[in-house]
C-alpha cells in the first residue's frame, strides 16, 4: 500500500476542533484568518486600508479629483515551525483500518501535547509582540475588592481607543476568575440628586464580555518550546488577558501529515510524521485592542520542606514541615497520589479533592504513595508547595 497522507483531512479536522479544545480557539478562528493572502511558504501579507477625511462642499465648484485612498500590504513571516513524529509496531495497528487507528494515536497527542502547546504559544506571542509594539501591561495585585476595577480601566481604554465593544473576549486564570465570581455579589452605590435615589451596580456579566478560564501554565509571558512546552526563564503570571479578536491574526498551514506503510528502512514499523508552519500575530494597527494584567514579579510558589515519618495508629504518617513560615491567615490542605504527587499552580485555588489539614495531625496514607501540602491564603489561593513520599504506621 502506497503511504496515506493525511494533510487535508487532519486539517479540516483540526479547524473544526479548534472552537472546543483550545483555551484560544476563538483566536484561531479570528475572522482574520480570511483576510490575508500566501506569498510564500511561510509568508503572509495582511491587507490594511486607509483614507482621509472629509472636507466642507459647496454647489457651486468642483474640487480636483483625487485618490483619498491608500492600500498597503502588512508582511508577517512565520517562523513557528513544529514537527512530531512516531513509529507504530503493526502489531499496536489495526491494519484494515489505519485511518482510525492513527487518527486515535494523533488524538492523544493533539489533546495532551499539541493544543496545550498552541494555547501556551498563543498568548506568550501575543505578549510578546504587543510590548514589542510599545504597550505596557497593568502590574497591579488583583483582590476580590479591585478586580473590577481593573476590568473598568481596561474597557475604558479601549474604548477610548474606538475598539469596537462587541466581540471582546476576557482570558482570566482560575484564580481570577474566583474573584471575579466574587465581585459579582458587590454593589456599588452613587447618590443621585442629593442622595435620593440610588442607582446599584451590582454586576453580573461584566458588561456582556465573555469570559474564558485558562488555567495558570497556559498563562505565562514566556515559554520554553525546546520540547513540547514549558514556562520559560523569567516567566511571569498573565491573570488576566482583554482582547478583540479582530486584533490578531493566526495562520495555521499544515503541510505535511503521512503515515507510511512498515518497510525495511523502517524495521518492520509503520511511521507518522507531522510537519506544520504556524504562527501568531498582533496587526499593528489594532494593538490598542489588547490588554494585559501581569504579575509584575516571576510568582512561583514557596517551597515547603516535607518530611514523613510512621504515625501513632496503623495506616497513619507523621509529616513535619519546615522551610517556610505562613502568614497568620494561611492554612493547610493536602492530596495523596499512588504514583506521583498531586501538583498545583501559584495562586490556584485547590478543588474539593484537596482536604484540610492543621498542620500537625496525622494523616492515614499508604507507605509508598506520594503526599503533596499546600498552604493557601485568606482566599483560598496557593502560596507554598510541598511533597514527600509517605511512610506510614504498619
Amino acid at each position: 500500500m502506497a503511504a496515506i497522507n493525511y494533510v487535508t483531512e487532519y486539517a479540516q479536522a483540526l479547524v473544526q476542533a479548534y472552537p472546543y479544545v483550545l483555551h484560544f480557539g476563538a483566536l484561531y478562528n479570528t475572522p482574520n484568518n480570511g483576510r490575508f493572502r500566501w506569498t510564500g511558504a511561510k509568508t503572509i501579507e495582511i491587507p490594511s486600508i486607509s483614507t482621509t477625511g472629509r472636507v466642507n462642499s459647496n454647489r457651486d465648484t468642483i474640487a480636483l479629483a483625487q485618490r483619498n485612498y491608500d492600500n498597503a500590504w502588512e508582511p508577517k513571516t512565520l517562523t513557528n515551525q513544529r514537527k512530531w513524529s512516531t513509529l507504530v509496531h503493526p502489531m499496536d495497528i489495526d491494519q484494515t483500518n489505519n485511518t482510525v487507528t492513527i487518527n486515535n494515536i494523533t488524538s492523544v497527542f493533539n489533546n495532551e501535547q499539541k493544543f496545550p502547546e498552541m494555547d501556551a504559544y498563543c498568548i506568550s506571542k501575543i505578549y510578546a509582540d504587543w510590548v514589542a509594539a510599545g504597550m505596557v501591561a497593568d502590574n497591579t495585585v488583583p483582590t476580590v475588592q479591585n478586580i473590577l476595577n481593573i476590568f473598568d480601566k481596561f474597557m475604558q481604554e479601549m474604548t477610548e481607543a474606538r475598539v469596537t465593544a462587541t466581540g471582546r473576549i476576557l482570558y482570566v486564570t482560575p484564580a481570577i476568575r474566583t474573584m471575579l465570581k466574587n465581585a459579582q455579589d458587590i454593589s456599588r452605590q452613587f447618590n443621585v440628586q442629593g442622595g435620593s435615589p440610588v442607582i446599584n451596580r451590582i454586576v453580573n456579566s461584566l458588561d456582556s464580555v465573555q469570559i474564558e478560564e485558562v488555567p495558570s501554565e497556559l498563562m505565562k509571558t514566556v515559554y520554553n518550546f525546546t520540547s513540547g512546552w514549558q514556562p520559560g526563564a523569567g516567566a511571569k503570571q498573565i491573570h488576566m488577558m482583554l482582547i478583540d479578536p479582530w486584533a490578531v491574526i493566526t495562520p495555521v498551514s499544515y503541510q505535511f501529515a503521512r503515515l507510511d506503510e512498515p518497510s525495511a528502512g523502517s524495521e518492520g514499523k509503520y511511521i507518522y510524521f507531522e510537519e506544520s508552519f504556524e504562527d501568531v500575530f498582533i496587526l499593528n494597527k489594532r494593538a490598542s485592542g489588547i490588554k494585559f494584567l501581569v504579575a509584575a514579579e516571576d510568582e512561583d510558589l514557596d517551597t515547603i520542606t516535607v518530611a514523613s515519618a510512621a504515625g501513632t495508629a496503623s495506616g497513619d504518617t507523621k509529616l513535619t514541615l519546615s522551610g517556610y513560615t505562613p502568614a497568620a491567615t494561611e492554612s493547610y490542605v493536602y492530596k495523596i497520589g499512588a504514583t506521583a504527587a498531586p501538583t498545583i499552580g501559584w495562586h490556584e485555588t485547590p478543588d474539593y479533592s484537596w482536604t484540610p489539614w492543621d498542620g500537625s495531625s496525622d494523616i492515614t496514607a499508604a507507605t509508598g504513595h506520594k503526599i503533596a501540602v499546600v498552604s493557601v491564603n485568606a482566599n483560598g489561593q496557593a502560596e507554598a508547595y510541598g511533597s514527600a513520599t509517605v511512610t506510614s504506621h504498619a
